[in-house]
């Protein structure tokens, strides 16, 4: 008998030859069933290549997939599939509404089929792949030369432990990459995306109130929380001017993006969202821009980095729209 997790010293043929020799005791043949025990060998396994090897290669079946077949064959399927997409008043369906359409007519299949056949017969709906930007969405630069020049904001979901999922804005400095507004909320509306501005808008600005922030460029995507009318507004009554990115180009809110990949990979990422603390992330992170190395965390207020007074006059943005 082979040992647990090894293969039997004999093969198939082997059994098969020996089970037809005569024993010299008795004079009568081993038999298949008493060679198998004694190999270790799955008689199933020994009928079922026996059986195979007496048909013909081209005459063999084709294997398939076990089970039901469901509704039909792949062929009958794929013309009710066909039939309900031009039965459809738009242009294109995913798989799951013809899946349901199907079960709507009493054709019942498993959706993920239904998936398998529309990509193999390219049935699916078309998706708007988009088109690249060229030099002018990466040959710019998105860095400061002073701090509060440009902020930029964006948004995560996150599974922190026992909180359930959650959505975490961000607000970045986009000259010290320093977190300037840190907020985790259930929600992720156009509400809970101003949130992080308005802690950086105290802390840097001594205040909230109408153009208290004027001459801070907002980096966003183009997320609807961020594209909505209160957003803009909002910043306008700070005197903030918002600069979008590029579409489908996150470089263009690189810094926001690459603080949201260090906020996941932070060893506390098991901690629960409320009590990260966005100043001791810049006690412990932060470096300077670009990755270069700096002799230490940066500290705002410093001498290489100072911040401008709460009584300093805010200098006006050239991009700022005027107002009215």
């Amino acid at each position: 008998m082979p040992a647990d997790g090894e293969r039997p010293p004999f093969c198939v043929e082997e059994a098969e030859h020996l089970s037809r020799s005569a024993s010299p005791v008795t004079g009568r043949p081993y038999g298949m069933q008493r060679v198998c025990r004694i190999f270790g060998l799955a008689r199933s396994t020994a009928y079922y290549l026996k059986a195979r090897e007496a048909v013909a290669p081209e005459q063999r079946p084709v294997p398939r997939k076990r089970g039901p077949v469901g509704a039909g064959t792949d062929e009958e399927l794929v013309g009710h599939i066909r039939r309900v997409l031009a039965e459809s008043p738009f242009t294109g369906e995913g798989y799951r509404k013809v899946w349901a359409r199907l079960r709507h007519q009493g054709i019942r299949t498993a959706s993920e089929r239904v998936r398998r056949l529309m990509r193999e017969h390219h049935l699916q709906a078309p998706r708007r792949g988009g088109h690249a930007h060229g030099p002018k969405a990466h040959d710019g630069t998105i860095t400061a030369e002073e701090p509060d020049q440009m902020w930029g904001t964006d948004m995560t979901t996150t599974v922190p432990t026992g909180e359930g999922t959650a959505h975490a804005f961000v607000a970045v400095d986009h000259c010290t990459c320093e977190c300037v507004g840190l907020h985790a909320a259930k929600g992720g509306d156009r509400f809970e995306a101003l949130e992080p501005l308005r802690q950086g808008v105290r802390e840097h600005f001594g205040g909230f109130g109408a153009d208290v922030a004027c001459g801070l460029t907002v980096r966003h995507d183009h997320g609807s929380n961020y594209l909505s009318d209160d957003f803009p507004r909002e910043l306008a009554f700070l005197g903030m001017a918002s600069s979008p990115s590029f579409v489908r180009e996150p470089e263009g809110n690189g810094c926001a993006e690459r603080f949201i990949r260090t906020l996941k990979t932070d060893p506390t990422a098991t901690r629960t969202l409320h009590t990260r603390s966005r100043t001791g992330y810049n006690e412990r992170s932060n470096r300077l821009p670009l990755g270069s190395a700096g002799p230490g965390p940066l500290v705002p207020g410093s001498a290489r980095f100072p911040r401008r007074s709460r009584t300093m006059p805010r200098r006006p943005s050239a991009i700022a729209p005027p107002r009215a």
